[in-house]
């Protein structure tokens, strides 16, 4: 698309400059289930604990409460966040089903002192035997657990429609694209088990990050893999800003009227957005002027994780940020 061609879509949908709008994040980050041993007041105030625990982390973006005064307390007033539970038989044994209130755990983190980072999308993992096989989702329940512990979620694969780890890991943009679409996440863990010992590869809006791990058996290899993850991701998208950030951000692969009105509604969708002003284009290429609560560095990080048909993209010059929008 040339130039002038974009200026006059920006001219037709009115879109030059976009203010914030209200927005509700997706997702249903306030239910968790939990597994008991009986149905004992108890063990069901116990699992509420638990509960909260994870779905405050989850609320806080992955941010680690632990340490702030008056987290125990919250724990302990559990039950009075439930808005309903519910207990089941799961192959494990006895599960509850825990939902809470949402805007009862949002006014509780705001009194823990903390300032949301935004829920961090689910991250979808593809794990092989070292022979290549994929290793089942029950295998893996200790990797989940621990990562549900510190609020971020895991999603298996759907059954026959499994990605190739192949394309995954080099960032091949027609995979990453489907995965957007299908699991709403650009989060993406791959790993190879073998004895002991595990190799693993984070991908993140198009971006890999590598370790290793061991241990003493699978199950302790899993554990340490779940909140290595955690870790990573926290590094990268638990990113709080004090005060407003400025700054140019340049999308590629924008090629139609459509895909910059998607463009422009996902950015009015991200609560970390405050308001964007378009100043240029070129070909298939916008840059914009954004301003948000994070720096624009964190921003282009967290919207290429988020499942929103980014990935980060190459240097461009004049933009503190890049990205591409995928097809």
């Amino acid at each position: 698309m040339r130039l002038h061609r974009l200026w006059i879509v920006f001219l037709l949908l009115g879109l030059a400059a976009l203010p914030r709008l209200h927005a509700q994040a997706g997702g249903s980050p306030y239910s968790v289930t939990v597994p008991v041993t009986d149905t004992s007041d108890e063990q069901r105030d116990q699992a509420f604990s638990t509960a909260l625990a994870q779905v405050m982390a989850r609320v806080a973006g992955g941010q680690d409460l632990r340490s702030n005064p008056g987290y125990a307390e919250a724990l302990g007033s559990a039950s009075s966040l439930v808005q309903k539970f519910q207990y089941q038989r799961a192959a494990t044994g006895l599960v509850l089903d825990v939902d809470f209130a949402p805007a009862s755990v949002r006014r509780l983190i705001g009194k823990l002192g903390v300032a949301s980072a935004g829920i961090k999308p689910p991250v979808l993992l593809l794990v092989q035997q070292a022979n290549g096989g994929a290793v089942d989702p029950a295998q893996l329940a200790n990797l989940a657990t621990a990562a549900a512990a510190r609020g971020t979620t895991v999603v298996f694969p759907q059954p026959g429609s499994e990605p190739d780890p192949a394309l995954v890991a080099a960032a091949d943009p027609a995979t990453l694209a489907r995965i957007n679409r299908q699991y709403h996440t650009g989060l993406v863990l791959l790993g190879k088990l073998h004895d002991g010992t595990a190799d693993w590869t984070l991908i993140s809006g198009g971006q890999a990050q590598r370790w290793s791990n061991q241990g003493t058996d699978e199950d302790a290899v899993l554990a340490d893999a779940g909140n290595g993850l955690v870790d990573r991701l926290g590094k990268q998208l638990n990113v709080i800003g004090s005060a407003t950030s400025e700054g140019k951000l340049w999308i590629s692969g924008v090629d139609s009227a459509d895909e910059y009105a998607s463009l422009l509604a996902t950015l009015d969708n991200d609560p970390s957005v405050r308001q964007v002003t378009t100043i240029g284009a070129l070909n298939d290429g916008v840059l914009l002027d954004v301003s948000a609560s994070v720096p624009i560095t964190a921003l282009a990080t967290s919207l290429a994780a988020g499942g929103r048909l980014l990935l980060q993209g190459e240097p461009h010059e004049g933009a503190d940020a890049n990205l591409r929008w995928l097809r």
